[in-house]
């Protein structure tokens, strides 16, 4: 990977650290479907994006009040934990990745659409937290991916500038997220294919794992 002025690494953390989006999917698909929506798994994935509440309004328009559609995103994060938690491991070759960016000073944070109660269940159960300076999570912006607002907190946290942070990301509207910011990104292939990336700029690589991934 070339990007020899790169002094902070951003992390979105479903589907580019671990390998869960698929958990998310079907527990999702369980609650929408419990609440009378008549969705396919493939079409549950679509949605799978923004903040818990956003994709709730968007099946369930003008439906559910906030405690309601709190409560219907805490329980859907509950039996995915439940579900994902014997699996949950990092994707291969992340935590020597991480050691070895840490050894060469880059600054980390990780920068998603995820609450911090599945940010937490995922650093202190594999014991990472000690990587990243800064977390972001869907609690800290008023504006979810693909809008840039993420990413730039993550830098403007991290006092880098934008154009030395690089993404790294699993979804399109990550990727957009990454861009709009002015930022370089590598693509993780966890869930989507390289040719719905195509119409990116700044995508450095697309890779299935860390494994042989240099740094800078």
């Amino acid at each position: 990977m070339n990007a020899s002025n790169t002094k902070a690494y951003l992390f979105d953390l479903n589907g580019t650290m671990i390998d869960d989006m698929h958990y998310h999917i079907q527990a999702w698909h369980e609650i929408l479907c419990s609440h009378g929506a008549a969705l396919s798994l493939a079409e549950v994935k679509l949605q799978c994006y923004g903040k818990n509440d956003e994709l709730l309004e968007r099946i369930f328009p003008g439906r559910f009040s906030a405690a309601e559609k709190t409560a219907m995103s805490y329980a859907k994060e509950e039996a995915y934990q439940a579900a994902f938690k014997p699996q949950l491991k990092l994707l291969d070759g992340l935590g020597d990745y991480l050691e070895a960016a840490k050894m060469q000073g880059i600054r980390m944070a990780i920068g998603s659409a995820a609450i911090m109660f599945n940010i937490d269940f995922v650093l202190d159960n594999l014991h990472i937290r000690h990587y990243f300076d800064v977390l972001v999570s869907a609690d800290d912006v008023q504006q979810s991916k693909p809008d840039p607002e993420t990413y730039l907190k993550c830098a403007a946290a991290l006092q880098v500038a934008p154009q030395h942070c690089v993404v790294y990301e699993d979804s399109p509207k990550g990727v957009e997220s990454a861009e709009r910011a002015g930022m370089s990104s590598v693509v993780l292939l966890t869930l989507h294919e390289v040719h719905e990336f195509v119409q990116f700029e700044k995508v450095l690589c697309h890779v299935p794992d860390y494994k042989g991934l240099a740094l800078q």
